[in-house]
């Protein structure tokens, strides 16, 4: 009787439970809706990370075969090193110059090694990444004068690229003066030959700084400029974070009692300061000069910052898992840091080079750390960015450039 009675209710009450049932099937609609929406994009996601993993598995991933058709799709080398940089009698004279220290044991000619070498840690591809993401992303409202047609980038985004080689090269070359102490260097020759470097060294590295001032002051944007100059700063903040030796050389902090993500954020900050922050901005810079609006910028900012991280734990893996045992490496590197979070006992032998690195048994450090978990980590590590920055590029439209990035993403994580 009861039920008849709330049947006959419902009945008489049409209207309002149409619309109550009405609501809750909208509601419960929506929700399968958005539930759908978030799965498809997973697919999508994942359906693109194998398709560009496919692209770049087509062979072996080769990092100078990458990069070197990358180049193709810019139109050519985007080195700011290019013929018109290396003819210049500025240039010519520095390499003069630099020609007199061979044989010593300054560090400017380790880092004039670097600028030219053939491999993972060559700084001239760095301009070759942001021509790719701009190419990637395209432009949007901006004078077809600006454009260069051969390639489809604007001539302020090539310059803007040099601009980032130039900043980093300064910076490194910056990084190679050496801190002469009294009675370290005796023989009147190395002294010499020590101050000589540094000189070289200063003025290199003021050049190119200032070059880039003033290609940055040529593109008249001043939210470029600022953007660029904070950039800047960050570089020359991460000279100033955790423990140096008298040369300024890093070493480990001391790590809290927990440890718990020690190995993590100290790594992450040093790394974002002297590297990430530049690319990641250098990044956001050229899709604003692209007209592109402030989201899409920022997801070229993440991309840059996860693309340099993950360069450079693949440059921190490199000294451990190379046969020769006998190279040094950075003691704030990947695999040490997680194997300090591990177990600091490590920081007996890295503290031995609080007065200089130069006292530290790198051999038997490279042992300590292959026996424990930094290595595998540090692998995980250089994966995990390198997913984020692969995700990024799924923002942007199918592509030779997005596929030249994947490539070299790909390369990357040839161990």
């Amino acid at each position: 009787m009861f039920t008849k009675k709330i049947i006959f209710t419902l009945l008489r009450n049409g209207n309002v439970t149409r619309t109550i049932l009405c609501s809750n099937y909208n509601v419960y609609c929506e929700r399968q809706r958005n539930v759908h929406i978030s799965i498809q994009r997973k697919f999508h996601l994942h359906q693109f990370n194998k398709v560009e993993a496919k692209l770049a598995g087509n062979q072996k991933p080769d990092w100078n075969r990458a990069v070197s058709e990358a180049e193709k799709i810019v139109g050519y080398p985007t080195s700011f090193l290019s013929l018109r940089w290396l003819l210049s009698d500025e240039i010519a004279n520095v390499a003069l110059h630099l020609r007199k220290l061979v044989g010593s044991n300054h560090p400017l000619l380790k880092t004039a090694k670097s600028v030219i070498y053939n491999g993972r840690n060559n700084m001239q591809a760095w301009g070759l990444i942001v021509l790719l993401i701009s190419k990637a992303a395209g432009h949007l409202g901006v004078d077809d004068m600006e454009e260069d047609k051969a390639v489809g980038v604007l001539h302020s985004q090539r310059a803007l690229a040099e601009v980032t080689e130039m900043i980093r090269t300064s910076h490194l070359v910056h990084k190679g003066l050496v801190n002469i102490e009294p009675d370290v260097y005796l023989e009147t020759s190395e002294l010499n030959d020590m101050n000589f470097g540094n000189k070289i060294a200063l003025l290199s590295g003021d050049y190119l700084l200032a070059n880039s001032c003033a290609e940055l002051a040529n593109l008249r944007n001043q939210d470029i400029v600022e953007l660029m100059s904070s950039a800047v700063r960050d570089l020359a903040e991460a000279e100033f974070v955790g423990r140096r030796d008298n040369q300024n050389n890093p070493l480990p902090s001391v790590p809290p009692d927990d440890r718990k993500d020690y190995a993590v954020k100290e790594w992450t900050l040093r790394n974002v300061l002297s590297a990430g922050a530049l690319l990641g901005k250098s990044c956001k810079g050229t899709l604003k000069l692209a007209g592109h609006s402030n989201e899409i910028q920022e997801q070229g900012y993440n991309f840059g910052k996860h693309l340099a991280l993950a360069w450079q734990a693949c440059l921190d893996l490199s000294p451990f898992i190379t046969k020769d045992q006998n190279v040094t490496f950075n003691l704030c590197s990947a695999p040490i840091m997680f194997h300090i979070e591990h177990d600091p006992s490590i920081l007996i032998e890295i503290d031995k080079g609080l007065e200089s690195v130069n006292n530290i048994d790198y051999v038997k450090i490279h042992k300590i750390v292959m026996m424990g978990p930094g290595v595998e980590l540090t692998k995980q590590l250089q994966k995990r960015h390198s997913q984020r920055a692969m995700e990024v590029l799924s923002v942007f439209e199918k592509s030779d450039a997005r596929t030249a990035l994947c490539n070299i993403i790909a390369a990357m994580g040839d161990f």
